[in-house]
Order: structure tokens, then sequence, then C-alpha cells
């Protein structure tokens, strides 16, 4: 473990090297591991290990044994089984890195999350777990590493826009001293299917309709819903998404989640399972439906602009990572099975422990080189964090490796620079398309005796150090027989969901009902849509009502469960708007003017919003200078290019005539109706009362104020009560 072991960039430092760049593979590429003496040992098989020594100084890299990224190798002759005689296992990572590469050594857009964003950033951990794992990182409290994070949408191209009704990826690649750990998650806990042996046919049904190749980005249309409906596994999944968690207001505030159970290895080999979650400092805040419609076509890259905005300003987005941990004996008594990813831990069960923080404090110098080419393994762990049994999980560790050949090109895409270990990297890997190294000597098999010659042999694999995978068959596994099934308690897909429905506010429940009425009436086949609504019996049967009234269709009979849905009671940790932190840092305040406005008003607004710590935009119709009441002012954005569509709040500085004027400006009509209608708080003076009456918005609301210091109040909040008054929710 390395304490400030890396000098990461921050946006003022100009002069500094890139962190995409801040790799020495020219200095650790093969052939510069040689070891002077190799242990060798016969195990069980018969098979001959070349040890390195075990006198040898393992906090150096000279001489370990590899992948490529930097995770040290225990045994390179083995591959991983479910006992000596039983079947190798798809979790081998080793085994199927060393056969993948080989594969390929002989000289095209991301299926899924192919639009995305990304950021450089340092994690810091705030509470060491030693107790828990030996993983490196977390050994120490202070201890720091870089990281690059890769945000996306997860169904739309990678010419879409940034604000649909979607599933946000949430990857985090660290750059440990022990190897890359990729923690590659989204912004949901659970997910919606269970086996990874399913994940083609949901994207399949997700993605544009084969035969017309639309709807883009967007889950409301026949074929997603069909299978929807046929897989009440995802269930749980679809209140999530039909919940305001698919609109985050930025990506600056939304959460992020592990998804799987993980397990964590301690130094005595006690293995204790993980869950990871990623707490937004700024909290949870997210946009209304009908706003993220509007966003889409006033900024379709609202998201990426934000982020990239926010850090070049030096407000670094910051998360906590905390973790769940418990063990089997725990697991074994929940009415749900841990190792079911449509399925999340309670926080009131297990609360989440905050081990650490992660801030992102630089952009990306070049978005294709570092943003596009960003590769994620959730194969990359660092000793002392290891799989579970989670089918999905499982899936996952094939699929993403085998993806890389095809999108990057080449087995030797961990050489390019933003997927490069940021520690020594040493192995028998050689040539393949586009290789950057020069491995040098004849060293390129093991074990080998050409040391003995005095030639370079190579690294050598480390028992001590390197990754073994936790021995203990503990998740209540039968190895008695080889079978295609799932376990019994996989078979509730209900229970969760209807915790997390009945977890929300009443106006969070009434998002989710609204949202699939919306995608249900996208849908053209009526058995489909009868189909949906009978599952969701299940949930709630008010929740059903209330979708079938605003399809206008009969209540269909509920369909029988595969098994009987239990009551798991409430979670406020579901709720966003139970979460929401009302605060204006990290929010954007516009504020509307014209030729006249007070001056020393609009000063005083932004003063008051600068000290609560948000940032101001001066909006008018004109970007030049423009005469007001105490001396000039130049507008931020033009007011038809700068809907509240893209702010936090509003307030609106006028003189009586110019208010009479901005009536007759559908961009100005479209400013203040929106605001109200998007629940946002909403400052004027007594100018502005012409316009604010023209748009039907109450002077004296909850929510709507002078432009004074309960202005600035008032911006940290939305008013969702006055949210019956502008439109009608199912």
């Amino acid at each position: 473990m390395t304490k400030n072991s890396s000098k990461t960039k921050t946006q003022g430092d100009k002069g500094a090297a890139s962190p995409a760049l801040d790799n020495s593979l020219g200095d650790i590429q093969q052939g510069t591991g040689q070891v002077e003496f190799a242990q060798e040992a016969r195990e069980q098989g018969g098979e001959t290990h070349q040890h390195i020594a075990a006198n040898s100084d393992h906090d150096s890299a000279v001489g370990h044994l590899t992948d490529n990224h930097g995770h040290r190798i225990s045994d390179n002759q083995n591959s991983l089984k479910a006992g000596p005689r039983g079947p190798s296992l798809l979790e081998d990572f080793v085994l199927r890195e060393k056969i993948f590469h080989f594969d390929h050594e002989r000289i095209p857009e991301r299926i899924v999350h192919a639009r995305g964003s990304g950021a450089h950033g340092v994690f810091e951990v705030t509470d060491a777990i030693p107790e828990l794992t030996k993983a490196d990182i977390f050994q120490e409290k202070g201890a720091t590493c870089p990281v690059f994070v890769r945000f996306s949408t997860v169904a739309g191209s990678k010419g879409s826009k940034d604000t649909p009704r979607d599933v946000r990826g949430f990857a985090v690649k660290f750059y440990t001293q022990a190897g890359n750990w990729d923690l590659v998650g989204n912004n949901m806990a659970p997910f919606f299917i269970q086996d990874a042996i399913k994940f083609p046919d949901l994207i399949h049904s997700v993605k544009p309709e084969a035969d017309r190749g639309y709807p883009q980005a967007a889950s409301a249309h026949d074929t997603f819903w069909d299978f929807i409906g046929l897989m009440p596994e995802s269930m749980h999944m679809i209140m999530w998404a039909m919940s305001d968690r698919a609109l985050p207001r930025s990506l600056r505030m939304m959460e992020g989640f592990g998804v799987h159970t993980f397990r964590f290895v301690n130094a005595e080999g006690k293995g204790t399972f993980v869950k990871f979650h990623w707490k937004p400092v700024l909290g949870m805040q997210s946009t209304t439906w009908d706003e993220a419609v509007k966003i889409s076509g006033a900024d379709p890259d609202y998201h990426r602009r934000d982020l990239h905005e926010a850090i070049e300003a030096g407000d670094f987005p910051a998360w906590e990572l905390g973790v769940q941990t418990f063990d089997d004996a725990w697991a074994a008594k929940q009415p749900y099975d841990v190792l079911d990813a449509t399925k999340l831990i309670p926080e009131e069960e297990i609360p989440v422990r905050i081990i650490g923080k992660m801030t992102l404090n630089r952009n990306v110098d070049n978005f294709f080189a570092e943003t596009e080419q960003a590769a994620f393994l959730p194969t990359n762990l660092i000793p002392g964090i290891d799989f579970s049994n989670d089918p999905l999980l499982q899936g996952r560790l094939f699929s993403y490796l085998d993806t890389q050949k095809s999108r990057l090109g080449t087995t030797n895409f961990h050489q390019i620079p933003i997927n490069a270990p940021k520690c020594p990297m040493h192995n028998f890997q050689r040539d393949g398309a586009m290789q950057t190294l020069m491995p040098t000597g004849r060293a390129n098999y093991e074990p080998n005796s050409l040391a003995q010659a005095g030639e370079d042999g190579g690294p050598r694999e480390c028992p001590e150090t390197g990754f073994a995978s936790f021995a203990e068959m503990g998740e209540r596994t039968d190895t008695t027989a080889k079978v295609r099934a799932r376990g019994e308690l996989f078979a509730d897909h209900f229970s969760q969901a209807r915790m997390f429905y009945l977890s929300q506010t009443e106006n969070e429940q009434a998002h989710i009902a609204s949202a699939i009425v919306f995608e249900l009436s996208k849908v053209s086949l009526p058995h489909v849509r009868n189909r949906v609504v009978a599952q969701i019996r299940n949930i709630d049967e008010d929740l059903a009502k209330r979708i079938a009234t605003g399809l206008a269709i009969d209540l269909p009979k509920a369909e029988k469960p595969a098994r009987k849905p239990v009551d798991l009671g409430t979670s406020d940790a579901l709720s966003i708007q139970k979460n929401a932190k009302d605060m204006l840092k990290g929010r954007k305040v516009g504020i509307l003017f014209a030729e006249g406005s007070d001056k020393n008003a609009i000063d005083n607004v932004k003063s008051a919003v600068e000290s609560a710590g948000g940032s101001v935009m001066l909006i008018a119709s004109k970007i030049g200078g423009i005469k007001v009441a105490g001396g000039t002012l130049e507008a931020d954005g033009q007011l038809a290019g700068t809907p509240s569509v893209v702010l936090d709040a509003v307030a609106i500085i006028l003189t009586e005539d110019a208010a009479k004027k901005l009536t007759k400006d559908s961009a100005a009509v479209d400013f203040v109706s929106d605001a109200w209608a998007h629940m946002k708080a909403i400052g004027h003076d007594d100018g502005a009362l012409a316009l604010l009456k023209h748009c039907h918005v109450p002077a004296d609301a909850d929510g709507v104020s002078a432009p004074d210091k309960s202005f600035a109040a008032n911006a940290a909040k939305r008013f969702f009560a006055r949210e019956a008054d502008v439109r009608d929710l199912a």
C-alpha cells in the first residue's frame, strides 16, 4: 500500500502530464523482471512450479509474475476448478486472459453503455478496514490512488442524448499499487435479470426494434415491455427504472452501486460478503420527465457539459464509498438470496459503512483516447477482493474481456494508456496486433531454465502475494451435481419491488405510475400491456389500478407469482426525495433581466446564491452589454438558448415595461412556465409581476418569493406540492 503514492493532476494544474499518460510501461515491459533464483516445487499433480524466492522483497515489483493489469499471479500452472476433478470456473481471469491473448497473437461502438462521459480523480481511504480485507489500498487511513470514472447511459447509441429515461453506468477504475481494480456498476442497486444468459435478450429487446431501427435510447416500445411482461424477475428493476432515479439532474447527483455481492478476504483468509455503494456528497436530485424531455432538446449534452464545467470551475464532484458487509450465516436467514442481482440489502438491515471518498478533479485531455478507449473489466480485482457465485456476475467475467477485442481491435488493449496499470507488469504474453512494448530475450514461456545459462528467465509466480481465489465453498453450494438451475429464493420476484414502491413519497409513487402509463401507451400490443399490469398487481394493487385507469383498460387478473411475496416493510434510503439535501452547492440559478432592470437587486441575488455555494447565470434576450439601472451588464446566456430546464431555480428582475414586452416572447413565457411546472423556486421583483401573471404563476405561492435571502433558501429545494396543479399524474 502506498500513501499518497500518485500525484494526481488537478484541473488547474495545466503544466502537469495527463494522468492518462501517467504509467511506466516503457520501464516495466516484459524482459525486465529477471530473478536471480527461482525456487522449483512439485505440486500434487506433479506439475513444476517456479516460485519467486521466499525471502524476496515482495514490496519490490522485480521478478513477480502478473497479468496484463498488474495483478500478481499465485499459480500459473493450474486453472481454477470446483474441486481437483471439477469443472473449470468462468471466474478464472488468469486462464481466460492467457488463452484470450494467445488466441489473438497473430495479426468497432460499445453495444451497451455507448454514450459515456469520463473524468480523472483520486480515491482516499477514510476508514481503514484490514480486519475485513487484505486489499492493499484499504490497509491505512489516508492511503490514496488515482481513479478514472466513466458514467454512461445504457440503451442509446454514442450519438444519442444524455437525458433519456435509462439506467446509468457508474464504472470506476482504481489504479492501485496491487494492480487495477474495476468496480463496474450502475446508478441502481438491482438489475433486470438474474442470470447472464439472459443479457443478450434483455438488450435486444430494449434496443431499437430490429425491423424499423427505432426508438432510439428509449424503453417505451413493444419489444422491451413484451420481454418484461414475460420476465417477472425484472419487476423490481422496473420500479427503479420507472422512478426518478432514471432521470438524474446531474451525474454528480446520483448514487452508484456495485450491484453484485462480492467478497472481502482478510490476511487470515476469512471471507466476508460485501456490497459496494457510492454516495454523492451533493446528495441525490432528479429532473421531472417533462423537464428531461425539454432538456434533451435544449442541450442533448447536458450531463456531459455539466460534469465538464463543474470540474473546470474547480467544483470537484465527490462521492463517499460505502460498504455493507455480512456473512453467509446472516445471508441464510434472509427471505431473498444475496446472490440474486435483482435484489438489494435494505440499509435499515445493514447500514452502509463509509470507508473512502472519491473526488474527480481533472477532465480528460482527449475524449477518444481516454473516455472512449477506457476498458473496464469486472475481472480486474486485487488480492483481498473476490467474486461470489452470483450467476449474472459470473457471466460478466467472461463477457467484458471478450468484447474488448472487437471494440478496441487488439488483445493488447491493456497497453492503451487509460487502461494501463500504474504498477509494474511482467509476464510472458507476446505479440498481437498493435504491440507497443519491446519484449527482449527468448523467455516467452515458463517454466524455463534459461537463467541457468545466464539469460533472462523472466518473472515467476508468487504464492505469498499473488491473487488466490477464496478457497471455501461458503455459499451453500451443492457440488454433487452439474445443473442448469437457480436457487429457490431467486423465484421471489415481487417482494423487493413492493418494498421499493412503498418506500417512495406519494409524489414519487405518482411519478412511477405515470412513467409506466407513458411507456405502456407506446406499446401497440394489447396483450403485452395487460400482462405487464397483471404482473404489477403482485407489487401493489393500487399501483396496478392507477396504471390501468391511465391506460383506460380493464384491470387484468393478477399473474400467479412463482413464489408468494413477503412483506419486507419500507426503506427510506430508497427514496430520492426523502434523502434530498437542501443545498445550493453544485446547483445553478438563472437571473432573467432586461434593459432597465435593477442592477443592485441582481447583485444581491447573485451574492446570496454564491455565498450559499451556488453558481449564477445572467440571462437576457441579448448577450451583449445591456443598460440597467445602475450600470451595464452582459448576459452569460441568451434567453432563447438558455431555457429554465437547464437551471435549478430562477430569479426574474424586470421593469414593468420589460415584463409586459416579454409576455409576447415565447422563450420568456416558457422560461417562467417551465420553472413553475418543474417545481423550482422563483424569485421576482414587483416589475416582473406582469410576466408571472401572464404565465399563471401565483406571486405568493410556495417557493415563489421576493429576490431576497428567502429566495436563496428556496433555490436549494423543489416544491413538489404544486405538481398536482400543473400536470395530471396517474
